[in-house]
């Protein structure tokens, strides 16, 4: 769950200073000797540490504004939040170095995430919070995480980056530029996600909190199950291959399995008992209400059709293109046709015209063929197309710039294969002049999905519950993953279960 933007990456190789590269040299003469080893309590492991305490409660201090950025901000419920940090802080409190400074947050995203930063910063996602099932399993994430820190995971891994580039300085003096070339190819292994190694120690101590904080350690293993469960959804949902299921969440930088995470719960049991708190009432109880996928801040993906509530705008795009709406752009794929939509705001204003920002802004340096002004619903705007390639072959892109007022310009990039792109054409051009602004009717009509707790009597079926799923599509399979369900089984009665539903 490392989490870390590859410019986060470079920033924190850069953030290093010489001193640690001085003191490594003056330490260590020919690399022989081990200056920087020390004892970590939490793994009881000699590992070589060249980044002080304070370097990474720095850096985490200095991250932690962009993180929030970068995931909608803090989810606004102090109710829910303040139930995250006292579940983060019992666990912390069970470490072997209470006395750190955890900091927990729960950021208002819909992507199922959680990752830390150094100096123990903590991060999970609503997202991921929805799709637990009991405060047990998010306690496993967050012992996994609080573990990372704990091992000072991300210490060793900027330590050997620095070791490897000072390796990279040596050989490139004493045999020149190709040796240097290939230690740089080595050296930024270390940047990559946590290692196998890692991830299995990270659980070992995880269950080793969860057990001293009173947790049934075993729910790590059953949120690992409901993630999976989660991953391919999203991969049928989106026309994804089945293999492809950890690109969009916590597994595409955490190469865990369920066997492991079992292994790990078994190793740090032996000689003692584990914890037996699941906490599934307290847990369903502060999920009620909170926000489900989307949020106002975010926009809405209804179907085909985007909606913006507070940016006061909406489009649709073709039947056969899959949505998925990120923090700073939308991007609609059909995989049967090769063919993608990506649409954005332009990051900085312009005060001409949006032919002249097509050509001389946006596509700089590319041959801009039909450059023509057109307009969208009374907005000025630009369109042309230019040719390009992409990882299977020669693309053509169709561009369009809509200006929606004196300080946002709004982008459609169409791309396609050239063979493809004539079919697509009218497609194309309904979803340019589908983009629209919003009444204020049309904006207090838009709501967000909530989560509902709701207690199943005699009388109800499973499928009775599945219709109240406001979805269009993929109601059961959606029922079932937020449940850690299988099936269509009825519930049993007075059981308590998550549904998905229109607030307002």
């Amino acid at each position: 769950m490392s989490g870390y933007s590859d410019a986060f990456k470079q920033e924190v190789e850069l953030s290093l200073s010489r001193r640690h590269f001085c003191g490594l040299i003056a330490s260590t003469g020919a690399l022989g000797f081990c200056g920087g080893c020390a004892v970590n309590p939490a793994t009881g492991k000699e590992d070589l540490i060249l980044v002080g305490a304070g370097d990474e409660k720095a850096i985490g201090l200095r991250e932690h504004p962009k993180i929030l950025a970068q995931f909608g901000g803090v989810y606004d419920d102090p109710s829910v939040t303040g139930y995250v940090a006292s579940i983060g802080g019992r666990l912390a409190a069970a470490t072997e170095t209470p006395g750190l400074g955890f900091t927990f947050t729960l950021l208002n995203s819909p992507v199922v995430n959680a990752f830390a930063l150094p100096g123990g910063y903590v991060y999970i996602t609503r997202g991921l919070m929805a799709l637990a099932q009991n405060e047990a399993e998010l306690a496993g994430v967050l012992g996994h995480e609080i573990g990372h820190v704990s091992a000072r995971h991300s210490a060793q891994r900027m330590s050997q980056t620095m070791l490897a580039q000072l390796g990279v300085g040596l050989l490139g003096a004493i045999v020149g530029g190709q040796s240097s070339q290939l230690a740089g190819g080595v050296a930024g292994l270390y940047l990559k996600s946590y290692s196998r190694d890692q991830e299995f120690e990270a659980d070992m101590l995880g269950v080793r909190y969860m057990n001293r904080a009173g947790y049934d350690a075993r729910a790590m293993a059953s949120f690992l199950r409901g993630l999976r469960a989660n991953s391919r959804l999203d991969a049928k949902i989106e026309g994804r291959p089945p293999g492809d299921i950890d690109a969009f969440d916590i597994g595409a930088t955490h190469p865990r399995t369920i066997e492991r995470v079992q292994r790990a719960v078994a190793n740090s049991g032996k000689g003692r008992a584990g914890g037996k708190r699941q906490g599934r009432d307290d847990y369903l109880n502060t999920l009620d209400g909170m926000i489900f996928g989307d949020g106002p801040d975010q926009g809405y993906v209804l179907g085909q059709r985007f909606a913006h509530p507070k940016l006061r705008f909406e489009f649709t795009v073709p039947p056969g293109f899959a949505l998925r709406n990120k923090l700073d752009r939308l991007t609609a794929a059909s995989r049967k046709k090769g063919a993608t939509i990506v649409f954005d705001a332009a990051p900085k204003p312009f005060q001409g015209s949006m032919a002249a920002y097509l050509s001389n802004v946006w596509a700089r340096g590319a041959r801009v063929q039909q450059l023509e002004r057109i307009t969208v619903n009374g907005m000025p705007a630009a369109t042309g197309w230019v040719r390009g390639s992409g990882p299977k072959g020669p693309l053509a892109f169709r561009l369009i710039a809509i200006r929606f007022n004196a300080r946002a310009i709004y982008r459609f990039l169409f791309a396609a294969p050239p063979s493809v792109m004539p079919s697509l054409s009218t497609a194309f051009q309904r979803t340019t002049y589908s983009f629209r602004r919003l009444t204020p009717a049309q904006v207090e009509d838009l709501k967000p999905r909530t989560l509902a707790i709701v207690e199943a009597d005699s009388g109800d079926s499973s499928e009775r519950l599945v219709q109240r799923m406001a979805f269009d599509a993929y109601r059961r399979e959606r029922f079932n993953v937020l449940n850690g369900l299988e099936g269509s089984t009825p519930p049993k009665s007075g059981s308590r279960l998550k549904l998905v539903v229109r607030s307002g």
